[in-house]
C-alpha cells in the first residue's frame, strides 16, 4: 500500500512534548475527570488523522497489556469496552471471564510515530468488574482509590520518582531465547558514565531519552551504569499513580527502542552473576498544601518526625512486603551483599546496603529512598505497599529498629512465607488477591531450581513474568 495514500498522525517531538506536558499539568492540578474526558473525546472526534487508541493495563504481576481499539469504534463504545479476563494471569476464572475497561482520560499520551506507529495515541485503563466496581486484582485501581482517599481525608499528595536500571543486550528477544543460549551478550563493557558518543549503548540511551522527553517525562539525567551494558535514564517525580504509569511507559519505551536497534532491553534484576544487578530505587515523599511533610531542617538528617515514622513503618514491615518489592526468583540474586545490595532492614543516610536511605535534600527535595525494589515488580503494587505501609502500618517497639542487623530474604520461598503469614499484606491486597498473588509466585518458583547457585538458570528467565508467554510456559 502506498505511503502517500496514508494521512495518519505524525507529530514532531517538540510538539509532542508540549501536548504531553499540558496533559500532565491537568493531571497534577486534579482537573475533574469528566472535564478531561470531554476534552479528549472531542479531540479524538476532530483529529481525523488518528486511526486507533492503544489502551494499556497491567495484570496482577505487573506485566503490561495493550489493546488497540479502532478510534471510531471507541468513540461509540468507550463506556462499554469488554475483554476476556480469563486470559490474563491472576485475573478471572474461565467461568466468569468478562471484564470491562474504564478509560482514565487523565493518563492520555501522544507518542512518537516512529516508535509506536503513526496515527495512534495511548491511554491507561482501569479494570472494572461485572457489577461496575473496580476490579480487586487491578492494583492500579486499588492504588488510585487509596491515593484519592488520603487526599480527601488528610490532604496528602503522594509523590514518587524512580531510578530504573536496565541492561542492553545484543540481539532481539535475548530473554526469550535464553533457555536456548544460556547467556547474554553485552553491547558495551565501559561501565559507570563511560560510553563514547555514537556507540551502541549511547545511541540507545540518547534515543530512549528523546522519546521520554517527547512524552513529557521531564528528564533529569541519563548515563551508563556501573555494570557493562547497563543504563539508567532519570526523570522528574510525579503523583504516585502517574509515577507507576511512567514506570510502565519507561520500560515499554526502552524495549521498543532496543528492538528497533536490533537489541534487547532487559529489566531482570540480576541477569548476569558477578556484576551489579538492576534496581528500581523508589524515592517517595508526601506533601500537603504544597508543603513537603518529609522536611525538617532541625530533624535527624533533616528528615521530619513524620518522615521518620514513615521510615519506621517500612522497616517494621520490611519482610512482610519484600515479595511485593522483589517479585521474581531472579530478584533474590540481586539481594547479594557483595554488590551494594540493599538487603539490610535498616535506614541510613550513607550505607547503600540499607533497605531505606535518607538522601541529602532540602525543603523541596527531601524524600525517603526505598532501595530494595526490583525493576520487574508491579509498579502499582510497589507504590501501594510503600505508601500505605509508610502511612498506616504499625511501628515496632524495637529501639534499634533503624540500625538493627536484620536481613531481607535471600530466596523467593522465604519471601513467600513471610508475605503469606503477614496480616499486614492481607490489609494491603485483601485475602482473595493475596492468595492469587501467592499462587502465581509459587508457580514460577516451582518451575525453577530451589537453590539459586552461582549462575542464572534458564528457568528463572524462561518463567519470569515479564518474559512469560503461553508457549514458553507450556514447555515446562
Amino acid at each position: 500500500m502506498s505511503e502517500s495514500l496514508r494521512t495518519f498522525l505524525e507529530l514532531p517531538y517538540d510538539e509532542l512534548e508540549e501536548l504531553n506536558l499540558a496533559a500532565k499539568a491537568q493531571r497534577l492540578a486534579r482537573v475533574p475527570a469528566d472535564q478531561i474526558a470531554e476534552e479528549r473525546l472531542r479531540y479524538l472526534t476532530d483529529e481525523k488523522r488518528i486511526k486507533a487508541v492503544t489502551v494499556l493495563f497491567s495484570d496482577l504481576e505487573g506485566r503490561l497489556h495493550m489493546l488497540d481499539y479502532d478510534k471510531k469504534f471507541l468513540l461509540k463504545s468507550h463506556d462499554n469496552l469488554t475483554f476476556d479476563g480469563s486470559s490474563i494471569r491472576g485475573f478471572t476464572a474461565q467461568r466468569e471471564s468478562d471484564l470491562r475497561l474504564y478509560l482514565d482520560w487523565s493518563s492520555f499520551y501522544w507518542a512518537p510515530a516512529d516508535i509506536f506507529g503513526p496515527g495512534k495515541v495511548l491511554v491507561f485503563g482501569q479494570v472494572i468488574d461485572k457489577d461496575g466496581s473496580p476490579y480487586a486484582a487491578d492494583i492500579r485501581s486499588v492504588l488510585k482509590n487509596f491515593a484519592r482517599d488520603v487526599y480527601e481525608k488528610d490532604g496528602y499528595t503522594l509523590n514518587a520518582a524512580n531510578e530504573i536500571e536496565g541492561f542492553l543486550f545484543k540481539g532481539t528477544d535475548a530473554e526469550r531465547r535464553y533457555h536456548e543460549t544460556s547467556k547474554f551478550d553485552f553491547v558495551n563493557t565501559g561501565g559507570y558514565y563511560h560510553s563514547l558518543p555514537g556507540d551502541s549503548l549511547r545511541t540507545f540511551i540518547d534515543t530512549a531519552a528523546e522519546v521520554q522527553r517527547a512524552m513529557g517525562f521531564q528528564n533529569e539525567k541519563d548515563h551508563p551504569e556501573v555494570s557493562p551494558s547497563q543504563f539508567e535514564i532519570n526523570y522528574s517525580y510525579s503523583e504516585a499513580v502517574a509515577a507507576a504509569d511512567t514506570i510502565q511507559l519507561y520500560k515499554l519505551i526502552c524495549r521498543q527502542v532496543a528492538t528497533k536497534l536490533g537489541m534487547t532491553a532487559s529489566f531482570l534484576p540480576k541477569p548476569v552473576v558477578g556484576i551489579n544487578g538492576n534496581g528500581m530505587h523508589t524515592n517517595v515523599s508526601v506533601s500537603k498544601n504544597g508543603k513537603n511533610l518529609m522536611w525538617d531542617a532541625k530533624g535527624v538528617e533533616s528528615l521530619s518526625k513524620f518522615g521518620w515514622s514513615f521510615v519506621d513503618r517500612i522497616l517494621t514491615h520490611g519482610n512482610d512486603i519484600c515479595l511485593m518489592l522483589n517479585a521474581s526468583v531472579n530478584a533474590y540474586r540481586r539481594l547479594d551483599p557483595h554488590f551494594e545490595a540493599p538487603n539490610q532492614i535498616k535506614a541510613s543516610a550513607t550505607d547503600r546496603g540499607s533497605m531505606v536511605r535518607i538522601p541529602i535534600g532540602n525543603e523541596k527535595s527531601m524524600r525517603v529512598e526505598v532501595r530494595s525494589v526490583g525493576p520487574d515488580a508491579n509498579p502499582y503494587m510497589v507504590m501501594l505497599s510503600v505508601f500505605k505501609t509508610g502511612l498506616q502500618g504499625s511501628i515496632s517497639r524495637d529501639k534499634n529498629l533503624r540500625q538493627a542487623a536484620r536481613y531481607l530474604p535471600d530466596n523467593i520461598y522465604d519471601a513467600i512465607t513471610n508475605f503469606e503469614g503477614a496480616e499486614w499484606t492481607t490489609d494491603l491486597l485483601g485475602a482473595d488477591v493475596k492468595g492469587r498473588f501467592v499462587e502465581l509466585k509459587k508457580a514460577s518458583a516451582d518451575r525453577c531450581p530451589r537453590l539459586l547457585g552461582t549462575f542464572v538458570k534458564p528457568q528463572e528467565v524462561q518463567y519470569h513474568h515479564e518474559v512469560y508467554n503461553q508457549y514458553l510456559w507450556n514447555l515446562f
